[in-house]
């Protein structure tokens, strides 16, 4: 897995396409450019019937040029990356930085794609992506690029709520002087925390828990789980927060219902 830091000091993680995603979207795509240079010749042959032998064979290898280098620069400059093998895959192509393939990178993986693909059999597409950590083709290295995984698995998304045992004391409690950055780092908790091994849970936990009782008042019922405090007071929290800015829209809603009310004179 890669990492891009964006402007604003973020990193971004993303993930390269492996070798036998990579190798399968190139199969999808040569088939399709190979029964697509087929048709052509087919149509070109069938049409061109009266034309002297030199003026077919230019047709053709102006069929076959079309087929496998001007229509996958094109559809991928088009789709900013993506192609009919690669939208199957899961897979778009990228420049190093993350951002969007222009019609420069993909004329140049298009052109060292026709030496490296077809020329080559593939011996050279091959060859250089088992040398390369992301899985790139000369095309790649040259252009700038590299295949990203789109179809990567989503994370459940974990809503921390208070259990029964503790909601009667969560909804009583002062929770208003919580600061922010100790609510992310225990939110990250609740999100990972079915990662965790289980000592290093439970610690964790514990440690968060205590942090959080500097700033709620009145402390939790004896016997109160650390994680079972945690999401209480972390689903508290967003309940209230949820609250308020209900609270804060129907205020403006009104304000606005009044100000179009009011009579508009002109001096």
């Amino acid at each position: 897995m890669s990492s891009i830091i964006t402007g604003e000091a973020v990193v971004l993680e993303l993930r390269p396409a492996s070798f036998a995603s990579r190798a399968l979207g190139l199969i999808l795509d040569v088939i399709s450019q190979v029964v697509l240079a087929i048709l052509l010749i087919i149509l070109v042959s069938a049409a061109s019937r009266d034309l002297d032998e030199a003026a077919i064979r230019a047709l053709i290898l102006s069929s076959v040029i079309f087929s496998v280098i001007v229509v996958p620069v094109t559809v991928e400059t088009l789709t900013r990356g993506r192609s009919l093998g690669k939208l199957a895959a899961g897979l778009r192509i990228v420049r190093d930085d993350g951002g969007a393939i222009r019609f420069r990178h993909a004329l140049i993986r298009g052109l060292l794609g026709f030496l490296e693909i077809y020329l080559t059999f593939g011996g050279l597409a091959i060859f250089v992506a088992l040398f390369n950590e992301k899985s790139k083709r000369l095309g790649d290295i040259v252009a700038g690029t590299y295949s990203l995984r789109q179809r990567v698995n989503s994370k459940p998304r974990i809503m921390p709520v208070a259990p029964p045992y503790l909601q009667a004391w969560i909804a009583m409690a002062d929770i208003g002087r919580v600061p922010d950055a100790t609510a992310r780092r225990a939110g990250t908790f609740v999100q990972q925390a079915y990662l965790m091994a289980p000592a290093s849970r439970i610690n964790m936990a514990a440690s968060l828990a205590s942090e959080l009782t500097r700033y709620v008042a009145p402390p939790p019922p004896a016997g109160t789980i650390p994680e079972d405090y945690i999401g209480a007071v972390l689903g508290e929290r967003r309940n209230r927060e949820l609250a308020r800015l209900r609270q804060a829209e129907i205020r403006n809603r009104a304000t606005g219902e009044r100000l179009r009310k009011l009579p508009f004179t002109s001096n």
